[in-house]
């Protein structure tokens, strides 16, 4: 999980072993308290949880390619660790459990497995962690009032081991309630102050240098509620550094014909690689230089660190995020800063265990409960519930299923459930449908969704059932990326058998073409030919335009079949319409009425000017292809209507007056142009300009059209007589609107 660290570095800087030093240093007091409360939590000896630091920050910090990542006891294997030295009868077994695990995850590096975390959904393992925080908190809270160890090892989360209720004041320490309710209220207090969140010095440490102090100072006040050894770290003190040796536990290997030792190895793999990935990923995120670890390599030094944890005694390891976050606001730029760490735990361990030996269990439990509200914050819950049921059911599921079971079943029903909740969501959306009207009638457009199988066959069949006897459907696979065998025979057979028995011309678009059974080919009419032109009066063409215009504005333009349509109007033409537009760019006809080819005859000249040329070109359309509309288009935003009225009122640059061609096209606007409508034109600002230009280019439309009409005899006849209909548009740059109308308007 990726807390809210802020990074205060902004550059990269340079690499300095001084700074690897000094994050090495300060990851040091973080480790510290974090091992031996991560043991506790574990149900494990303290010193095993020692370990596992040392060597996650020795052996995994060497070996991994994370140039910030810190590896060590994980207070998210807290859990799982406890249950499976329970199940498994002996710490000793376990640790063989814990190599096996290692060969496990070196196995899986190997195999190149580091994209695991990828394949499990995140509200999973939102509820993964979770569940995580509400048994470190449900399992620490009697540790926080000093409530004996050997008690607390009894207590589980599964049905039937509920914690014991009689006489548990009895087993109740003041003094050490006291510690552990300061500890998590200063903790806690910590945590929501900025400036104390950000400090180098961490929250833990001070807590536990403050608990090992009060401890001392009640033990003066009230002798009689001296802390014992059962409310005390209890870590072995050897007298010299073979000493520390004869501390170490083997694992049993005698349990290697245990079958729960090898389900328990698995567990600690899936769970220690998962957490160790997702993490990885985090760390990543939180480097200030943005470098990339390979999680590959991660996965086979985890695993070494494994097997070398459960070899001398320690409990598993994995990346952890508090030191890894800590690691990088430190300044740590390569390994070092783990590899120091480490060094610097081994060194506490032999030269200074009487120190550890005075901190108070009740203290450490206060470090897990303040980590157990991170990872299950009531923010988190309604974060989850805001995401909408797909994502909190199956966080509830498996947050349930892991407190009710393990984790390791709680995840496997966790996954479960997401999947069942995903093909639910495939099975009633696996497509969309939208009614397209073509200029040869209504289509149903089917898109499909990106996995396609035996599991949409009901949602198809229902689908073409819409479509009437003698109807279009086109299937649209283009955004799909896989189309199982059942899927593509029902296809199939919609095309070749259903379709034809029900008068239904079934098209198919974006499969493959190299697939020879399911071929594209659509069967319906998107283009004009000669009977669909001959039987559309002029008002049922400008309703198609009109309707291909709002296609446009949407953003749902039509499939069509451009490659067909190009050998189509090889041999014959047969326009709807002919459009004289402007030279803008910004005004592609074609696109802007959603038409394909062949069903636009265009002409662009500045200024929408009928010149015997133009004129000639709208003739040649009605008089000769069978076009029954005309259309003079303008649009707004004209920037040559606006360079006509600042010719007009002398405000343009020389150039204008050397460009004897543009000069004579704004002198012909100009008899668009009302005097009076100028005069106030220097004063007005932007948006008042805008307005008048888009206005002035309306009229301007509304005079050419009528200009048409008056200089072509041809036109103007087949108008009046209803052969065709000539009628302007004003084409609105900013919306995609056209907004069509037929009256003329005279030169002012």
């Amino acid at each position: 999980m990726v807390t809210d660290t802020a990074l205060s570095t902004t550059s990269a800087p340079a690499n300095s072993p001084r700074h690897d030093l000094t994050a090495g240093g300060v990851v040091f007091l973080v480790a510290l308290p974090l091992c031996l409360g991560v043991a506790l939590a574990s149900n494990a000896p303290l010193f095993g949880g020692l370990l596992a630091g040392i060597v996650g920050g020795l052996v995994v910090g060497l070996l991994s390619g994370s140039h910030t990542s810190v590896s060590g006891p994980a207070a998210g294997l807290a859990a799982v660790v406890a249950t499976q030295i329970a199940k498994l009868g002996s710490y000793e077994a376990f640790l063989l459990a814990v190599m096996l695990c290692g060969i496990i995850q070196i196995i899986l590096g190997w195999l190149k497995a580091g994209t695991l975390a990828a394949f499990v959904p995140g509200s999973v393992i939102r509820g993964l962690l979770a569940a995580i925080g509400l048994i470190l908190i449900i399992k620490q809270l009697p540790h926080l009032v000093g409530y004996s160890s050997e008690l607390l090892g009894k207590m589980s989360l599964q049905p039937g081991t509920a914690p014991p209720r009689d006489g548990f004041w009895q087993h109740v320490h003041i003094a050490a309630g006291v510690i552990g309710l300061f500890s998590l209220v200063v903790l806690l207090i910590w945590e929501r102050t900025p400036r104390l969140k950000r400090s180098l010095i961490p929250g833990a440490l001070c807590v536990v240098v403050g608990a090992v102090l009060l401890q001392l100072l009640l033990a003066q006040v009230m002798p009689a509620e001296r802390l014992t050894t059962r409310q005390l770290v209890q870590v072995p003190v050897a007298a010299n550094l073979m000493g520390v040796v004869g501390f170490l536990t083997l694992p049993d290997f005698s349990a290697l014909g245990q079958p729960g030792v090898y389900l328990t190895a698995l567990t600690l793999a899936l769970v220690a690689s998962l957490e160790t990935l997702l993490n990885l990923e985090a760390v990543d995120r939180l480097d200030p230089r943005r470098r990339t670890s390979p999680p590959n390599r991660e996965l086979l030094a985890q695993g070494v660190g494994n097997m070398l944890s459960g070899l001398l005694g320690g409990l598993p390891v994995t990346s952890v995020i508090v030191r890894s976050s800590v690691n990088i606001n430190a300044g740590a730029q390569t390994r070092l800063s783990a590899i120091v760490h480490g060094f610097l735990l081994f060194t506490c361990v032999v030269l200074i265990p009487g120190v550890l030996n005075q901190i108070p269990l009740s203290c450490l439990a206060a470090v897990l409960i303040a980590t157990g509200l991170k990872l299950a914050s009531p923010g988190l819950f309604f974060q989850m519930y805001r995401s909408g049921w797909e994502q909190f059911l199956p966080f509830v599921v498996t947050v349930g299923a892991i407190l009710a079971t393990d984790l390791l079943v709680g995840i496997m029903i966790g996954l479960v459930f997401s999947i069942l909740f995903i093909l639910r969501s495939n099975m009633r959306t696996p497509l969309r449908t939208a009614l397209e009207r073509h200029v040869g009638g209504e289509v149903l457009h089917v898109k499909l969704g990106n996995q396609v199988s035996f599991l949409n066959r009901v949602a198809l069949l229902r689908t073409f059932d819409e479509v009437p006897p003698g109807g279009n459907i086109l299937i649209d696979a283009s955004e799909t990326d896989y189309l199982d065998p059942d899927a593509r025979e029902l296809l199939r057979e919609m095309r070749d058998e259903i379709g034809p028995a029900r008068g239904i011309l079934v098209s198919l678009t974006g499969f493959d073409p190299a697939d020879p059974t399911l071929s594209n080919l659509l069967r319906y009419t998107d283009q004009t030919n000669e009977e669909l032109q001959s039987r559309l009066t002029p008002d049922d063409i400008l309703a198609i335009l009109a309707a291909g215009n709002r296609r446009f504005q949407k953003g749902e333009t039509l499939v069509r079949d451009l490659v067909r349509h190009r050998g189509t109007v090889a041999g014959s033409r047969h326009p709807l319409a002919v459009v004289l537009s402007g030279a803008s760019s910004r005004t592609p006809v074609e696109l802007i009425f959603d038409v394909s080819l062949g069903d636009l005859i265009c002409t662009r000249v500045a200024g929408n000017l009928p010149s015997p040329a133009v004129l000639a070109t709208i003739e040649y359309a009605c008089v000769e292809t069978g076009t029954g509309l005309v259309i003079i288009m303008g649009h707004t935003s004209n920037s040559l209507i606006r360079l006509a009225v600042e010719y007009r009122l002398g405000i343009t640059s020389p150039e204008i007056v050397r460009a004897e061609h543009l000069r004579t096209t704004l002198e012909t606007i100009h008899e668009s142009l009302d005097p009076a409508q100028l005069s106030g034109w220097r004063s007005m600002n932007g948006p008042q300009q805008e307005a008048l230009v888009n206005q002035i280019a309306k009229h301007h439309v509304q005079r050419m059209l009528g200009l048409v009409l008056e200089r072509s005899r041809a036109i103007r006849d087949l108008h009046s007589q209803g052969r065709i209909k000539v009628v302007g548009a004003m084409y609105d740059v900013q919306s995609g609107d056209v907004e069509f109308f037929d009256d003329a308007a005279p030169a002012l």
